[in-house]
């Protein structure tokens, strides 16, 4: 049997997080990743260089983007000869990426590999009705003028109503907030508790900038320097004045856009490697990628959308014979204040601990001192591909040179489910 190698993280690069419509609204998915990409080839010298695969997505496609993997990865000069390949599980895309290229790394599949997301929600496809795409398809194809006029025949202006770009899930019609709602009632997450929860995620994400931890993380793109969703001055009287943004109506919605994720375009990425690789070139070895685990749930029948982490967590500690004693970092990706708290309470919560997760006994509670102490989602941005990337380089910048160290990283995603990852300090 091939005995397993170790999966280091070499390091990571992404472009500034920006909310959306603002500095990113001329760009594309694929000059946001290709940008990122470029910026992690100048970083780890890789111009002209082999990687043995970037595996790479968006959840905001384009019917343009063809294989926007490849394409960005050539446009950011890595060699030709390496390989791209596009996944998408929505928010959980890049961590995702990184999973599989692990698995490859450590069965010797490959040497090396690059997870990378990007997400613009300035840039979304407006989509025609399939009445008015069939005349469209019919003029292209047609070979005279005649019969491309003749694929007008009978046209009227109502088929020209474009269908608006929408993230409600196809199987409920709600949106993420609205189900994040049910979830926020069903487990009596008060407002003030979700609004704490986000100016504590502003105020460590300006601390983060304030002591430089960024300044090697970044690439500039489109002029913009760094994240511009960050608000060094939240607190929570502000935070107190938002109205509810998913539940106007009942007077009981508690989920506002300060305790929520903006819409944000963006782009990250993380190089991988075996101990082998990175040392031949002299590259550092900043932390392991240990293992990881993505789950799904009924979000249909009432288990709650977001609350999938909860189950992919619980089976990856279960696997690697660990417990929250064990973690010495929590990075939770912050959808919402709200999402975060339900999780938290529902691992300390013995009837679905054992009805849910199959445990005998909870998870437990754990430290607020130990979550997201750099900020997270809630502070930066969410372009949705790309935080999984995000979370990863920085997880592993923070392990950087702390002896015995281990980091549990948890992303939400659309269609109830849910990616965790485990990661250990390298010194």
């Amino acid at each position: 049997m091939t005995e397993l190698k170790r999966v280091a993280i070499v390091g990571s690069a992404r472009i500034p997080f920006a909310r959306g419509g603002t500095a990113y609204a001329e760009e594309t998915n694929l000059s946001l990743l290709g940008t990122t990409l470029a910026g992690l080839a100048d970083k780890y010298g890789l111009k002209g260089e082999k990687v043995d695969e970037v595996v790479a997505g968006a959840v905001i496609n384009h019917s343009r983007d063809f294989n926007i993997a490849r394409e960005a990865l050539l446009d950011a000069g890595l060699s030709p000869r390496t390989p791209g390949t596009t996944l998408q599980i929505a928010c959980g895309t890049s961590l995702q990426a990184a999973l599989m290229l692990a698995g490859k790394i450590a069965s010797g599949q490959i040497e090396s590999g690059i997870a990378a997301g990007s997400d613009t929600v300035s840039d979304s496809p407006i989509v025609f009705g399939p009445k008015f795409q069939h005349r469209l398809l019919n003029a292209n194809a047609a070979k005279t003028t005649g019969d491309k006029l003749k694929a007008f025949k009978g046209f009227n202006f109502g088929e020209l109503s474009p269908v608006a770009p929408s993230v409600n899930e196809p199987r409920t019609g709600l949106s993420m907030g609205q189900h994040c709602e049910l979830m926020a009632k069903e487990w009596h997450i008060p407002r003030q508790a979700q609004d704490a929860l986000a100016v504590a995620s502003h105020r460590h994400a300006a601390e983060a900038y304030d002591e430089g931890f960024h300044d090697d993380l970044l690439v500039p793109c489109a002029g913009l320097l760094k994240d511009n969703n960050v608000r060094p001055d939240a607190n929570l009287e502000k935070m107190a004045t938002l109205k509810p943004a998913f539940d106007k109506q009942s007077g009981e919605g508690t989920l506002t856009a300060g305790n929520s994720t903006p819409l944000t375009d963006g782009a990250a990425s993380v190089l991988l490697a075996s101990e082998e690789w990175a040392r031949a070139r002299g590259l550092p070895i900043l932390a392991y990628l240990t293992t990881g685990r993505v789950a799904g749930n009924d979000f249909a029948h009432g288990e709650g959308l977001l609350m999938a982490p909860t189950i992919a967590v619980s089976e990856m500690l279960q696997r690697a014979g660990l417990g929250f004693a064990d973690i010495d970092y929590f990075e939770l990706h912050e959808a919402f204040a709200a999402q975060v708290l339900a999780t938290l309470k529902a691992w300390n919560d013995p009837a679905y601990c054992r009805d849910v997760l199959g445990r005998e006994a909870v998870l437990g509670e754990i430290d607020p001192g130990k979550i997201n102490v750099k900020g997270s989602s809630l502070a930066y941005g969410h372009p949705f591909a790309a935080t999984g990337a995000r979370i990863l380089g920085l997880t592993a910048k923070l392990l950087s040179g702390q002896a015995g160290k281990r980091a549990l990283i948890s992303v939400c995603t659309a269609g109830g489910m849910g990616v965790a990852a485990l990661v250990e300090s390298a010194a």
